[in-house]
């Protein structure tokens, strides 16, 4: 596999309220705004939020067929609040990221806690139901010896 220097993988979403949505995300769990592409009608087209080491692109649902890529997901809303994954985020203070989600209005699904495994986490809930979860556990540092 080629080696980068940067990380690779990026989470891809759908909001129903997708400006709504990047105003929150920023506020409650700190990502910064790369690029947003509004549409003439106001929904937003592409967005590239960054957190240290990761990003999260973003755009409006659309309205019937519109995209293709609606087509193959679905909101937490049409699976009566489930979701289907969640990612994980690494936090370098969790219990100062918790208050802060927390202070946003976060609904938190999981409390803050110590894992057995190391490093403290939480999983919450953003306002359209999605599931994200964050934690000072590395993975990445986990050695294989």
């Amino acid at each position: 596999m080629p080696e980068f220097d940067r990380p690779r993988l990026v989470l891809t979403m759908r909001y129903d309220r997708a400006a709504e949505a990047i105003d929150w995300l920023c506020h409650a769990f700190g990502f910064g705004r790369q690029a947003v592409f509004a549409e003439d009608d106001g929904r937003i087209g592409h967005a590239q939020l960054t957190f240290p080491g990761g990003m999260v692109m973003l755009a409006s649902t659309s309205d019937g067929d519109a995209r293709e890529y609606d087509r193959t997901t679905a909101q937490p809303r049409e699976l009566g609040g489930r979701n289907t994954s969640a990612p994980y985020i690494v936090v370098q203070d969790a219990d100062a990221h918790y208050r802060r989600a927390t202070a946003a209005g976060a609904t938190i699904v999981r409390d803050i806690q110590t894992e057995d495994y190391g490093g403290r986490g939480y999983v919450c809930a953003d306002p359209e139901g999605f599931i994200w979860t964050f934690g000072s556990y590395d993975p990445w540092e986990l050695s294989t010896d």
